[in-house]
């Protein structure tokens, strides 16, 4: 993304009723249950929902039992899926498990303190908002929180749990200057008209997250664009695990190694590394090192320190970015192990970054957006 001239950027993001967010809460979920009891426990959990079923598969290593058809339910029950007119509820619907132990050839590698596969991932930081996150992905995640937030206090009564929402903001030579469009889809029961549906999203949820400041004159908004938005969730759009991993992380903004969180142990670099990532990044533009800075950590499978380390300012570093790296590798432990225990991982901690992103809140439960280790940088300033 060019940091020059004038340009638009747009992300998005989902609600938790969203198919494909189901599936990631219900793995994060099983992952949590197993961390709870068995912290060495190993877990790779895949979810797949459709109408009237959901489909729990993947590689499993404990010595805990898991009732996964229950954790299943109880997670659909709170997301809001309990009316059987929705087309998909928490008793309803049919839960089939297929649950095996993990590769041992994978496990000889992990067991040792080694990763649990190759692979490059990456974290993002910008001085943009005060999250040090990308203005649009932020302001869609706000949107379906709030969303979400009012269906379940009733502030609005007909809408279900569906939902998405799409930011677009102008760009001016790098800065962020005004939103320029906002989607906004919303599940609703049957019969409530267009006109009502806009005025109450307006009021309730864009005009409560979208600060004055940064909304012009000509600001588009699409509310349910196809006029009706009645039938959703896992009944019209089947869901699955990792399928929304540019909502999880940046938005689009800067790179992205492929690989989801969801589901994954933090012995899967996948996640722990890219957590690491984010991380570092962050604290690097806490320290105003840079006001933008990509990192990216990659690993061979079994091995425990990676095998690259980049760390990229986008051009506006006050330090060479060859001298950050050498920086980062003397300073942290970037082997799984050692993220693990600098992070403190092994907790149940994950059902709740399965929604909403999985960076720029700074809130319990997320210790990879500490701020930590700024003394740490800005002795090299």
């Amino acid at each position: 993304m060019t940091a020059q001239g004038k340009y638009l950027f747009t992300s998005e993001s989902v609600t938790e009723g969203h198919p494909d967010k189901i599936c990631d809460q219900i793995s994060d979920s099983i992952l949590d249950e197993v961390l709870k009891k068995d912290k060495k426990g190993r877990v790779a959990c895949e979810t797949m929902v459709t109408r009237g079923l959901i489909f729990v598969a993947g590689e499993i290593t404990t010595d805990c039992y898991v009732d996964v058809p229950k954790v299943a339910r109880n997670l659909i029950k709170e997301v809001g899926y309990i009316d059987p007119s929705f087309g998909f509820n928490n008793e309803a619907s049919s839960v089939i498990t297929s649950i095996q132990g993990q590769s041992p050839d994978i496990a000889l590698g992990v067991n040792k303190g080694g990763a649990g596969d190759q692979g490059m991932m990456f974290g993002y930081a910008t001085d943009e908002t005060e999250e040090l996150m990308p203005l649009p992905i932020t302001l869609a995640h706000k949107l379906v929180r709030r969303l979400a937030e009012i269906r379940k206090k009733k502030i609005v009564d007909y809408l279900r749990p569906d939902g998405k929402s799409q930011v677009t903001v102008l760009y001016d030579s790098g800065k962020p200057k005004r939103v320029e469009s906002i989607v906004l889809s919303a599940q609703h029961n049957p019969g409530i008209k267009q006109e009502r549906i806009r005025d109450d999203l307006f009021e309730s949820v864009i005009k409560h997250i979208i600060p004055t400041s940064l909304i012009g004159k000509d600001l588009k908004i699409y509310v349910n664009p196809t006029g009706s938005f009645v039938i959703g969730g896992p009944q019209a759009d089947t869901g699955v695990t990792g399928r929304k991993i540019i909502v999880d992380t940046y938005g689009g903004v800067g790179s992205h190694g492929g690989g989801c969180f969801s589901g994954k142990d933090p012995s899967k670099v996948d996640r722990s590394a890219s957590y690491f990532a984010r991380y570092l990044a962050k604290n690097i533009v806490a320290a105003k090192i840079s006001s933008r800075c990509e990192i990216q950590i990659a690993y061979a499978i079994g091995e425990e320190k990676p095998v690259s380390i980049m760390a990229n300012t986008k051009r506006t570093g006050k330090i060479p970015e060859e001298k950050l790296t050498e920086i980062i590798k003397k300073n942290f432990d970037l082997s799984p192990a050692g993220i693990i225990k600098h992070l403190n991982l092994l907790q149940p901690i994950y059902k709740k970054t399965a929604c909403y992103g999985h960076f720029g809140r700074e809130e319990e439960g997320f210790p990879w957006e500490k701020r930590d280790a700024v003394e740490i940088f800005e002795k090299y300033r």
